[in-house]
């Protein structure tokens, strides 16, 4: 199966020798799950205005070279196997370089382990602005620059993703900031992603542009999309869209046991109070220690079609609401009870709330920090004072 064959090359990557986890593998698999990458890659880097093509070659055991014509272009390229005779870009990589390049962390090995070669001048030239060769000489150029940079991570903002995708959340909003700021420590990790909401509604091949977004920015993450309609003609390596319901929750549980856990969820469905409440309470106990949850578009809170309340602003039934709860929890240990007290969940598991305009992130981890000490008093400490005492005639 491809998508295990990726998670394999994902752990080969992150060893000292990936050679050694690569040895049990087919090659011609391998490379063809590594071209496929690369060609997703190029659409995020500016190309030759005139399609070209680079030949990629791949060293592999017994002395065999496996070879890639990448068709590099305006609007990214496609890779195929084939040689040509003739390149005017050759790129030669091994194929544990190779590997630890496209499916590794961003290191400063990146890029060290390949050779590339330009064609040869074909002899003398005038070097005017217009000359032929040197016309298709500089699209050569550019057609390296992005075949190479598809080799290696992505280090780019998000910002720069939710654009060339089409995604709202640089425009429509303006959350990319704020996921750069909680979610950057994630982007060398081997992760799983699952966003609810794909968009385009009931068209089948319609959104994805937020899940395209997440795979290129986590480059070596497992992104996954729930949505009520079937986008599975968005698929593709990396990127698997699910069926199903957010208010669902023994769905949401299923598909949590299937694909998680999970180290990022992101909540961009119905936008309607109880389904962000249901969803939260079926998948935060399959986000992992250390990840986050995240839900977005709160303004609907305040809404009452979408099940929200703009006058008793600590309705516990609306989204808002319900994340003043976690605040409580967080503080579960310092609160006052009447008798003794069972923690719940989100009492033991919230570590951080983080709010901004319309967004929430909800950390997870081991609530365990202690309470105050347990000397300091809780009531009023001006209750058991002595009451001043009246004088006769007051």
């Amino acid at each position: 199966m491809t998508g295990s064959l990726v998670q394999r090359l994902l752990a080969a990557a992150d060893a000292p020798d990936p050679g050694v986890h690569l040895a049990a593998e087919d090659p011609e698999a391998v490379v063809a799950v590594a071209m496929a990458e690369v060609a997703g890659r190029t659409v995020l880097y500016p190309g030759p205005a005139t399609p070209l093509t680079v030949q990629i070659d791949v060293d592999v055991a017994d002395a065999r070279q496996i070879s890639y014509l990448l068709a590099a272009g305006p609007d990214g390229g496609q890779a195929r196997p084939g040689r040509t005779d003739d390149p005017w870009v050759r790129v030669r990589y091994d194929l544990a370089a190779l590997v630890r390049d496209v499916f590794g962390p961003a290191g400063p090995w990146t890029g060290t382990g390949r050779d590339v070669v330009m064609k040869d001048e074909p002899g003398p030239v005038e070097y005017k602005p217009d000359d032929p060769w040197l016309v298709r000489r500089e699209e050569a150029t550019r057609a390296a620059y992005q075949t190479l940079r598809a080799c290696e991570p992505y280090r780019g903002d998000l910002a720069a993703l939710a654009l060339r995708f089409g995604s709202d959340k640089w425009g429509g909003h303006w959350y990319t900031s704020h996921y750069e700021r909680h979610l950057g420590g994630f982007r060398d990790h081997r992760l799983n992603l699952l966003e609810i909401g794909i968009g385009g509604y009931h068209e089948p091949d319609a959104g994805g542009a937020s899940l395209r977004m997440w795979k290129h920015y986590f480059h070596r993450g497992s992104v996954y999309g729930l949505d009520v309609y079937d986008k599975s003609l968005l698929d593709e390596p990396r990127l698997t869209t699910l069926r199903g319901d957010q208010a669902d929750p023994a769905m949401l549980a299923d598909l949590a046991r299937r694909h998680g856990p999970f180290d990022i969820v992101i909540d961009d469905g119905s936008h309607v109070s109880s389904h962000v409440i249901t969803a939260f309470q079926a998948l935060f106990p399959h986000v992992r220690p250390g990840g986050v949850y995240v839900i977005e578009d709160l303004h609907t809170s305040y809404w009452p079609e979408w099940g929200g309340n703009g006058t008793d602003l600590s309705d516990p039934a609306t989204s808002v609401g319900f994340l003043k709860t976690l605040v409580d929890s967080l503080h579960h240990r310092d609160r006052l009870h009447d008798g003794p007290y069972q923690p719940t969940y989100p009492d033991l598991t919230v570590t951080g709330l983080h709010l901004y305009h319309n967004l929430a992130f909800v950390e997870k981890g081991r609530n365990t920090e202690q309470a105050n000490a347990t000397w300091r008093p809780r009531n009023d400490p001006m209750r058991d004072l002595p009451k001043p005492q009246r004088s006769a005639g007051e």
